[in-house]
């Protein structure tokens, strides 16, 4: 038996919807396969993804504090924390407005009604307006946050908990440590979880391939395909070009430093298990400084995230319009900005833009079978996407450290002058 996870959600993913459509094709009569099987696929892939958003809370609140608590200090901060900080921002915003162009231009999902193969029923909730959505991130009873699994309030009471901790200095090295322990446990909670991935995933494409009709499959896969196109542009040709274009490194150099990069990011699905290959990656491959690469790749293993913000965003496209819910012109200034807070508390962990989608799925009132097919489909674009994560945490700290190189040569020059 393989001891690969990825192997194995791959052969659970093959067979779930062999076994699947051959019971929607041939058994669909049959009172056991067309029936029962089904409902119990369904409950296990259900009870799956209820594991997953099990975690999500703790998982953002805890990853998030940890990153800043990992920080040298409050003023790092400054004009190296400020442009990281900002690049990182930059490139956030532009994945999301390409994402958003293209499902815009392609329209995934559009008229194909997916209401149908399931029995909840859609009662929409419209997304609030941008201020509304900004005042709301500050929340007046933190209890009620965690509990409601408000994702933009705990993200906002994780970045002031993990701030007020590190100004605090060592005074509060208990509560860091504590932090850190906590963030052990989640990840290995998590493995556990994602250890379970092949059945569920096994259970959800089954039922996918017992119920939903060609036609809605082909649009599904469609779907898939758009996500990982565009990932896949962004990896090998947005990133090296802004490399080229910003630093000495070509863009067929830093293809080439990033290979294995890519490569374990794609079998961990993980940012944050990739971080010590993105330091190597970074310092021994790029010749970025240690300081660069330190502050930054704990900072982008948790809030760049690129490729998740280009897969919430076709995703969301798709699911709304399906479920014949199609996002109206004023919905999407205040969704965009959903995604781009959400896409911070993504996590650097496998499923973290699934659950991140699940969010704002229940936010506009879209039937859990909408979740399901997300998820269902999740493994393959998730690795992709950390992928993407990852190569661009090494192309903003690439250029950043260029920037600081071209900073220091400016001061030494204006220290000889004055000598």
């Amino acid at each position: 038996m393989t001891k690969s996870l990825s192997a194995r959600i791959f052969i659970g993913l093959f067979f779930g919807v062999l076994l699947g459509s051959i019971v929607q094709f041939a058994l669909a009569d049959n009172a056991f396969f067309g029936g029962t099987l089904v409902t119990l696929a369904s409950g296990i892939g259900t009870m799956f993804v209820n594991m997953i958003m099990m975690l999500v809370v703790p998982l953002v609140f805890v990853s998030i504090v940890c990153g800043v608590c990992e920080l040298q200090d409050l003023k790092s901060f400054g004009r190296l924390g400020g442009k990281t900080f900002g690049f990182y921002i930059i490139n956030t915003v532009v994945a999301i407005l390409a994402a958003f162009t293209v499902a815009m231009i392609f329209e995934p999902g559009k008229g194909v009604d997916m209401s149908s193969s399931g029995s909840v029923d859609i009662t929409a909730t419209e997304l609030p307006d941008l201020m509304s959505l900004i005042v709301s991130i500050v929340p007046n009873n933190p209890f009620s946050a965690f509990t409601s699994g408000n994702m933009l309030q705990v993200i906002f009471m994780a970045l002031l908990m993990g701030g007020v901790i590190k100004s605090m200095g060592t005074s509060v090295e208990g509560a860091v440590k504590g932090f850190q322990t906590a963030n052990k446990i989640m990840m290995r909670l998590i493995g556990l979880v994602m250890s379970l991935a092949p059945y569920g995933v096994f259970a959800l494409m089954f039922k996918l391939g017992a119920t939903l009709e060609p036609e809605i499959f082909v649009s599904v896969v469609e779907y898939l395909v758009l996500i990982l196109a565009l990932l896949l542009i962004w990896i090998f040709i947005v990133y090296p070009i802004a490399v080229s274009v910003f630093t000495p490194v070509s863009a067929k150099t830093f293809r080439d430093k990033t290979q294995e990069q890519i490569l374990f990011s794609l079998s961990t699905a993980s940012s944050n298990a990739t971080i010590p290959v993105t330091m190597r990656t970074l310092t021994d491959k790029l010749g970025v400084s240690q300081a660069v690469a330190g502050f930054g790749v704990p900072l982008g293993a948790t809030m760049n995230m690129g490729g998740v913000s280009i897969y919430i965003t076709i995703a969301i496209f798709f699911v709304a319009n399906a479920f014949g819910m199609p996002i109206s012109n004023d919905q999407i200034p205040s969704l965009l900005f959903s995604v781009f807070l959400l896409s911070v508390g993504a996590g650097g962990v496998p499923g973290g833009g699934m659950v991140m989608i699940g969010v704002l799925i229940y936010q506009m009132g879209l039937p859990v079978e909408a979740f399901v097919i997300v998820a269902a489909l999740d493994r393959i674009i998730d690795m992709v996407l950390t992928s993407c994560n990852v190569v661009g945490d090494t192309a903003v700290l690439t250029i950043v450290d260029q920037t600081e190189k071209k900073h220091q040569v400016s001061q030494d020059s204006l220290v000889a002058a004055k000598e």
